[in-house]
């Protein structure tokens, strides 16, 4: 098993976030980047500002690394046109995946038929442009009940609106990495969190992100049935180190 197949490196942060200058933020952006053509990861998951950037400097290397990025990040509550345009713009910049913050506070508003159009739409444009979607749920927002009903809202919508050939194409993700929890919670992947995506998600294909950041930890998500893991700790966990980053 190459492990490195199976992560997506991720930065995300913005210079607020990170406390950086917008220039200091830029470089350690360009140093994930190419990091990840270093280290042949699966795929760069960057903001869709740095879209373009990624697939410069990707298709410079004539690496075979795949560009991610965020739709409606973090909190999802983007109207649905303004995900569409965002989403066409990442296409139009190069993206080759378009990780869609689902609209999850709409959902526990009891919102169903807005939040199926928002999955149907925003998979219907991925689908049609021979991208790979992927729905984040932001689990640490929802209870148990919630994250296994949304996992399989997402299901039915593209079994019921795609062909087969298109359900590897669309994933259910565990979370953004930056919703608050109180009490430090975890606000991503657990074992039980994966465990209940898997069983309501499938066949669809499910990205765990958020909180895995060892070697063991991956492994334990691949074992589980995992197509994909989102991390900033990439690096650390394709050599077997331990790493120290928040998400």
């Amino acid at each position: 098993m190459d492990i490195k197949q199976y992560l997506d490196s991720t930065y995300l942060k913005t210079p607020e976030q990170a406390g950086l200058s917008d220039s200091e933020n830029e470089k350690v952006a360009r140093g994930f980047i190419q990091e990840a053509i270093d280290e042949k990861f699966k795929l760069i998951m960057i903001r869709p500002d740095r879209v373009s950037l990624a697939s410069k400097m990707i298709s410079d290397a004539k690496s075979k690394v795949l560009v991610g990025t965020v739709i409606g990040f973090p909190e999802g509550n983007y109207s649905l046109e303004q995900k569409l345009e965002e989403a066409k713009k990442a296409i139009e910049d190069g993206a080759d995946e378009l990780d869609f913050v689902c609209n999850y506070e709409a959902f526990k508003k009891g919102q169903i038929d807005f939040v199926k159009e928002e999955i149907l739409q925003g998979s219907k444009l991925g689908i049609s442009s021979h991208k790979t979607v992927k729905w984040i749920i932001e689990v640490a927002a929802l209870n148990s009940q919630q994250i296994m009903h949304l996992s399989c809202l997402v299901k039915n919508v593209v079994i019921s609106n795609f062909s087969e050939d298109h359900i590897p194409a669309v994933f259910v993700k565990s979370s953004t990495g930056f919703y608050k929890t109180e009490n430090d919670l975890p606000n991503g992947a657990t074992v039980p969190t994966i465990i209940m995506m898997l069983e309501n998600a499938s066949p669809l294909p499910v990205k765990a992100a958020g909180g895995v950041r060892t070697f063991e930890e991956a492994q334990e998500m691949i074992r589980l049935g995992v197509k994909r893991i989102g991390t900033s700790s990439a690096k650390a966990i394709a050599n077997g180190e331990i790493s120290k980053s928040d998400y």
